[in-house]
C-alpha cells in the first residue's frame, strides 16, 4: 500500500506516539487541504492490502510538499476501525460468520399453502353465492334469465333451423311483451330486445316501438341502449322511423354533444331521416327559437340559412353567433366527422359575403397550422379529412378551395397527402381533387400533391392505373386533365358541381383554364404512357379502357416521345382484337360497341374530331400511328374494310403524313368486288327508306345495311 501523505503545518516532521495504533490528523482549513485530504478505508479489497506492512511513497516528499511517515519509522496507522466495528474477526484475520437461521420445515409450508387455499376457495364461494342471491332478488330477476337462456340459443345462426328459430321467438315475445322497459336498461338484457327485433315481424317491432316511446331519448345515450335504436330503425317501417325522431327533436343541441347519443343522432340524420326531418334537426343549430318550433310535427320549414335570412334579416348575427358557437364546441371536442356539423358549416359559409372579415375569419379557422413542421399533424387535419367525405363537406372544400389564395390553397392540399387514392374512389371525396385542378395556378404543386400517390413509380404503377380507369370515379380524376369536363366523363352533379367553381374562379385565378390543364397533362403523360405499354391489351379489354388510351396517346404529345412510340407500337400490335372486341355479342345483335374502332381512327387521323369547325384538328408533332399500324393489317385489308374496322381503313387513305396511301389504294382496287357486296348487300335499303325515322321497338324493318364505310372506299378508288 502506498505511503499516506498529508500536508504539515511546520517545517519539520509530525510528532507521532509510539503506543498509539492511530495518528492524531489536524482538520485541514483550506480547499487545498480538503481535496488531498485521507478517507478512511471501509474494506480491504485485496490480501495485499491487509497487510500490517505499510510501504514507503515512491515520490519525493519535499518535492510534493508533504510529510510521509510509515510503519518501518515505528509510526503505527490504524485505518480498519469501521471495518473492525462491523465484522468480528479470528484468530487468523478471517471475517467470522453469523450463524444463519433454521429455515422452516416443508412440512409446515405445505400445511400453511393448504389452509390458505382451503379459505381462498371457501371465500369465493360464498362471494359468488351471494352474489346469486343479490341477482335473484333484483325486479325481474326470472324472467331475464329465462330470455337470456333462449338469446343464447337465437344468436347461433348456423346451429337452429328455421322452425326450432320461430318457436323460440314466439317464446320470447311471450316474455318480453309488456315488459320491454324491463329489458331494455340494463346491459345484458338489451341484447335479448336486439335480436328479437332481428328475427321479428314488422308488426312485432311495432309492438316493441309503442312500448319504448318516450324513452328513446334516453335510450340514444345509454352506452348499450343505442344500439337497440340503430337496430330498430334499421329494421323498422316509417312509422318507427317517426316515433324515434320525433322524440329527438328540442333536444339536438345537447344529444349533438353528448358521447353516445350524437353518433345515433347523425346516423340517423344522414341515412334514415326524410328531407323534412333532416330540415328540422338542422334548423335547431340555429337558435334556440328554432328549437321550440321544432317540437310542433307540422310544416316543412326550409333549413338553407340564406332563406331564413332573407325573411329574417333582423335575426342574422344572434343567429350566425349561436351557429358560430355550435361549430366551434364541436370542432374542439374534435368531434368532426358528423354528417349535421357539415351541412352546419357549409350553410354558415355560403351566407358570408365573400371577402368580408366573416369568410376570411372561416377560412381561417379552417386552415391548418403553416408552422407546422413536416411529419407533424395539425388540430384540424382530421376536420378536413371528414369535410371531404360528404356531400355537404366536399362542396364546402370545394369552395375553400375556388375562394382561396395560393396560399391557402397549399395549405388546404396538405392534410390530404396519404388520402389521396382512397378520395379518388369516393363518390364525393373525388369533387375535391376535381376542385384543386380546376382551380389551383401551381399545376406543379397540383400534380405532384395529387398524382404523386395515384401514380407511384414503381413497378405498382400500371395494375393502379388500371384500378383507377375501372372505377366510374377514379378515371374521372386521371381523365379530366386531359379532356375536362366532357360529357362522355362527367355526370350531371360534378358537372353542376365544377360549374360553380368556374364562375368564381374568374375572379380569383389567374392562368387560363386550358393552360392549366395542359401542363397537368403534361406531369402526369410519362406515368400514364407507361402503364399503357405495360398493360395494353388489359386496357383494350373494356370500353373505358380503350377511352383512356386514346385520350393519353392523343394529349400532350410533345412528352416523352420515345415512350409514346412505345406505347403506339403496342396498340398497333393489338390491333386486330381490339377491332374483334367491337363486334356483336351475338347473332342478333346489330349494335356493335364502338370504342375500339373510333379510338383506332383518332389515332390514324392524329387528333380529335372539333365538333365546333366540323374538322380533326391534328397534335404537333404529329403521332405517326398509321406507318405502324399498316404493316400490322395489311394482309386482312380486305376484311377491315368490309367490315367494322372500314373507316379505319378511310381514315388511312386520308391521313396527313402517311405515305403510303397509294398502296392502301392499291390492294383494295384488287378487291373491288369485295367492297361492292359489302356497300350494297342483297336486300339492302334503297336511299328514299335511309331519310326515315324507325320508331322505337319497331322491328319490322329488319332489312340490312350496306356497309357506310365501304361505300366511301368504292367512292375513292
Amino acid at each position: 500500500m502506498a505511503g499516506i501523505k498529508r500536508k504539515s503545518a511546520g517545517a519539520g516532521a509530525p510528532e507521532v506516539k509510539d503506543k498509539s495504533k492511530k495518528v492524531k490528523v489536524d482538520k485541514p482549513t483550506t480547499k487545498r487541504e480538503a481535496k488531498h485530504d485521507v478517507k478512511p478505508v471501509k474494506k480491504a479489497k485485496k490480501a495485499k492490502e491487509e497487510s500490517s506492512d505499510i510501504e514507503e511513497s515512491d515520490t519525493s516528499e519535499q518535492d510534493n510538499g508533504f510529510y510521509g511517515f510509515s510503519a518501518a519509522d515505528g509510526a503505527d496507522v490504524d485505518m480498519s476501525d469501521a471495518e473492525s466495528s462491523e465484522e468480528s474477526t479470528k484468530p487468523n484475520g478471517k471475517a467470522q460468520k453469523e450463524p444463519s437461521k433454521k429455515p422452516t420445515s416443508d412440512a409446515a409450508e405445505s400445511k400453511l399453502a393448504g389452509l390458505n387455499s382451503t379459505n381462498s376457495r371457501e371465500a369465493h364461494a360464498k362471494q359468488k353465492a351471494l352474489a346469486r342471491e343479490r341477482k335473484a332478488a333484483k325486479p325481474n330477476a326470472d324472467i331475464i334469465e329465462r330470455s337470456k337462456k333462449l338469446w343464447e340459443k337465437l344468436r347461433l345462426k348456423s346451429h337452429v333451423d328455421k322452425e326450432e328459430r320461430k318457436g323460440l321467438v314466439k317464446e320470447l315475445f311471450e316474455i318480453i311483451t309488456g315488459r320491454v322497459k324491463d329489458f331494455v336498461f340494463k346491459h345484458d338484457s338489451v341484447r335479448v330486445i336486439q335480436t328479437a327485433i332481428k328475427y321479428s315481424t314488422m308488426e312485432q317491432r311495432r309492438m316493441i316501438a309503442r312500448e319504448l316511446k318516450g324513452e328513446f331519448k334516453v335510450l340514444a345515450e345509454g352506452k348499450y341502449s343505442k344500439f337497440l335504436i340503430a337496430k330498430l330503425v334499421e329494421k323498422g317501417d316509417p312509422e318507427i322511423r317517426d316515433l324515434v325522431i320525433t322524440e329527438f327533436y328540442s333536444h339536438v343541441k345537447r344529444m349533438i354533444n353528448h358521447p353516445e347519443a350524437a353518433w345515433i343522432v347523425d346516423d340517423i340524420y344522414r341515412a334514415v331521416a326524410t328531407p323534412e326531418q333532416k330540415n328540422r334537426l338542422l334548423r335547431e343549430w340555429y337558435g334556440p327559437e328554432f328549437s321550440i318550433k321544432g317540437l310542433s310535427p307540422e310544416g316543412t320549414d326550409s333549413a338553407e340559412l340564406s332563406a331564413i335570412l332573407k325573411d329574417s334579416p333582423d335575426k342574422r348575427k344572434p343567429i350566425m353567433g349561436y351557429l358560430e358557437n355550435q361549430i366551434n364546441s364541436l370542432i374542439q371536442k374534435k368531434l368532426t366527422g358528423f354528417t349535421m356539423l357539415h351541412d352546419a358549416m357549409l350553410q354558415y359559409f355560403l351566407v358570408c359575403e365573400p371577402g368580408t372579415e366573416q369568410a376570411s375569419d372561416f377560412l381561417e379557422h379552417l386552415k391548418p397550422d403553416p408552422t407546422t413542421k413536416e411529419g407533424e399533424e395539425a388540430d384540424n387535419v382530421d376536420l378536413l379529412k371528414n369535410l371531404a367525405f360528404t356531400k355537404s363537406g366536399s362542396r364546402l372544400m370545394s369552395l375553400c378551395f375556388a375562394y382561396g389564395t395560393a396560399k391557402d390553397r397549399k395549405l388546404f392540399l396538405r392534410p390530404y397527402k396519404d388520402t389521396v387514392e382512397t378520395m379518388a374512389f369516393d363518390q364525393h371525396a373525388h369533387h375535391v381533387l376535381l376542385a384543386a385542378m380546376a382551380v389551383t395556378d401551381d399545376t406543379k404543386l397540383s400534380a405532384k400533391s395529387i398524382f404523386s400517390e395515384l401514380l407511384p413509380s414503381n413497378d405498382a404503377l400500371p395494375e393502379k392505373v388500371l384500378n383507377l380507369v375501372n372505377d366510374a370515379r377514379a378515371r374521372t380524376v386521371l381523365l379530366y386533365p386531359f379532356v375536362g369536363d366532357a360529357k362522355w366523363l362527367l355526370d350531371d352533379n360534378t358537372r353542376e358541381r365544377l360549374n360553380e367553381l368556374y364562375a368564381i374562379r374568374q375572379t380569383t385565378s389567374k392562368k387560363d383554364p386550358n393552360i392549366r390543364l395542359q401542363e397537368i397533362a403534361k406531369n402526369i403523360e410519362p406515368q400514364l404512357l407507361t402503364a399503357v405499354t405495360a398493360r395494353a391489351a388489359d386496357f383494350a379489354s373494356f370500353t373505358f379502357g380503350l377511352q383512356f388510351m386514346g385520350e393519353v396517346l392523343v394529349g400532350a404529345p410533345e412528352v416523352e416521345p420515345a415512350k409514346r412510340k412505345e406505347a403506339l407500337a403496342e396498340v398497333a400490335r393489338l390491333s386486330q382484337s381490339i377491332l374483334d372486341s367491337a363486334l356483336p355479342a351475338s347473332a342478333g345483335d346489330n349494335k356493335a360497341t364502338s370504342h375500339g374502332k373510333n379510338m383506332l381512327k383518332m389515332l390514324v387521323q392524329g387528333g380529335k374530331f372539333d365538333p365546333v369547325t366540323k374538322k380533326v384538328i391534328p397534335v404537333e408533332p404529329a403521332l405517326g400511328f398509321a406507318d405502324l399500324l399498316w404493316p400490322q393489317i395489311k394482309t386482312n385489308i380486305v376484311d377491315w374494310a368490309t367490315g367494322q374496322g372500314s373507316f379505319v381503313v378511310v381514315a388511312l387513305t386520308e391521313a396527313e403524313g402517311f405515305g403510303k396511301k397509294d398502296e392502301v389504294l392499291k390492294a383494295l382496287k384488287k378487291e373491288k368486288k369485295a367492297l361492292e357486296a359489302a356497300a350494297n348487300p342483297p336486300g339492302a335499303q334503297n336511299g328514299e327508306s335511309k331519310g326515315k325515322k324507325q320508331k322505337k321497338g319497331d322491328k319490322s324493318d329488319s332489312a340490312p345495311r350496306g356497309n357506310a364505310g365501304a361505300k366511301i372506299l368504292l367512292e375513292k378508288l
